[in-house]
């Protein structure tokens, strides 16, 4: 086969990490990204994020969108800066909210630039935004959303969009190329079975190559219930009269934190506290939560996933700037989950130097994060520049994660029948390792993709480029 007509698969991301999801597929002349996502972690990976992609944004002829998270979307707005000119298509709800979390991430961009100019503690003379809500906006243009299950063309091939819960619009992708025998099937990020607020995710669609996260490859989720967690990790905080910081992803994981702070405090299980959310996407994306309520997108059994009634809403920078100092008892919701950057930093240099004070991780936590050191045991966390202590209490939740654990990720991938070639990509190398172990014992022929790797499709199978 030669190269006007091969089959070809690159990861430009997510390969031996956790973010950054970007796969190029092309068959001949017709070239499609899945996934567009920013590096998230410590400084070298952000630094990821400004170095050239690995491919030619100008010969993307479309992008295709698992969900509206971060690391599969925010690298959107520099692709167009790089002369990307496509349609990025999404499932619907995905499409509502991709345009609320690439401008609030502009949004912040633009804040700690200007932030960082101001106190002087950036690498970069002067500090620039990753991207502008300019540049969100070109993105914006062109997002077109679509039903699941519906078959779709995009850039020559032929894609359809299945359920994969983990957060509102999430979807596995099967795709495949007229001219081309065989099917791939890119997981996103698969969500669990049997929890609040999303629904389960769709069986794997039948496939011959299986692009498969492995966030959670060597871990089972804890069975403790969400709500019994959450009480036992705030409760003693609040009593003692401290602040409770939850660093939350805006999208999908604020508004679970909502719903349960709702329901301890409607049962009398917790004392009704100020429950300050310092995040304008985060109220906005539970609005948007709110428009499917009672729909098949979410789970059936909840009523509402809106703020508790004691909630106070930070949309502005100002209200943001307020709240740093307050007294306790009281929680703050804010993003990002990971401790990354944005407002939740600010709180962070508040909270952590005081024992009366709780630091409550709410999810995963990238290798080289704040949240990943706190994990770890740190004592101190760089924050703007200046060395923070941490006296405050630090607790990790085991149950509120959207990702399947091992379990789950190897029932959905081994379903007959089974792919004859699994890529393991989304995962720190010993989480790969691990669920790469289980797979092949189930007789899967298991790939570890490295940054930039370019694989071609042959009768004997997938080689490197």
């Amino acid at each position: 086969m030669n190269e006007e007509t091969e089959l070809s698969l690159a990861f430009h991301g997510a390969a031996g990490t956790v973010t950054g999801s970007r796969f190029v597929v092309q068959a001949g002349n017709d070239r499609i990204l899945v996934d567009c996502g920013l590096f998230q972690g410590g400084r070298d990976e952000r630094e990821l994020n400004r170095n050239h992609p690995g491919f030619d944004a100008r010969s993307i002829d479309a992008v295709l969108i698992t969900h509206a998270h971060l690391d599969h979307i925010g690298f959107l707005p520099r692709l167009f800066r790089l002369g990307f000119r496509g349609k990025v298509h999404c499932t619907k709800p995905t499409a509502r909210l991709m345009p609320v979390v690439l401008r609030d991430a502009a949004m912040l961009e633009e804040e700690d630039a200007e932030y960082a100019n101001r106190k002087g503690y950036s690498r970069h003379k002067p500090a620039l935004p990753l991207f502008t809500l300019g540049d969100v906006e070109e993105v914006v243009r062109r997002i077109e959303g679509v039903q699941l299950h519906d078959e779709q063309t995009a850039g020559g091939f032929r894609f359809r969009f299945h359920q994969a819960g983990h957060i509102l619009g999430a979807a596995t992708i099967e795709l495949w190329h007229p001219k081309h025998p065989g099917r791939i099937v890119f997981s996103g990020d698969l969500g669990r079975k049997n929890v609040a607020l999303h629904v389960d995710p769709d069986l794997r669609p039948d496939c011959d190559t299986l692009v498969l996260e492995s966030t959670y490859g060597n871990r089972l989720h804890h069975p403790t219930a969400m709500e019994r967690e959450l009480l036992d990790a705030i409760a003693p905080a609040l009593r003692r009269g401290g602040i409770v910081l939850l660093p939350a992803f805006a999208v999908a994981r604020a508004q679970l934190l909502a719903l349960l702070l709702e329901n301890l405090m409607a049962d009398g299980k917790l004392p009704k506290v100020p429950v300050h959310i310092d995040s304008p996407m985060a109220v906005s994306v539970t609005d948007i939560y709110d428009g499917y309520e009672g729909s098949r997108e979410l789970d059936p059994i909840v009523k509402r996933a809106e703020p508790v009634p004691e909630a106070r809403l930070h949309r502005t920078r100002d209200q943001s700037r307020a709240l740093v100092g307050t007294r306790g008892p009281a929680i703050i919701i804010a993003s990002s989950g990971m401790l990354a950057g944005g407002r939740v930093l600010h709180h962070l240099r508040w909270v952590a130097p005081s024992p009366r004070n709780a630091i409550v991780l709410t999810g995963f936590q990238a290798r080289g994060t704040r949240g990943w050191e706190l994990l770890n045991g740190a004592r101190e966390l760089r924050v703007h520049g200046v060395n923070v202590p941490v006296e405050a209490e630090v607790i990790a939740l085991n149950t509120m994660s959207a990702h399947a654990d091992q379990d789950e990720l190897v029932d959905w991938a081994t379903r007959e029948p089974a792919p004859e070639h699994v890529f393991l990509v989304h995962g720190e190398p010993e989480a790969t390792a691990a669920l790469g172990e289980r797979l092949k014992a189930a007789g899967m022929r298991v790939h570890r993709p490295y940054l930039h790797q370019r694989l071609v499709r042959t009768d004997g199978g997938w080689r490197s480029a």
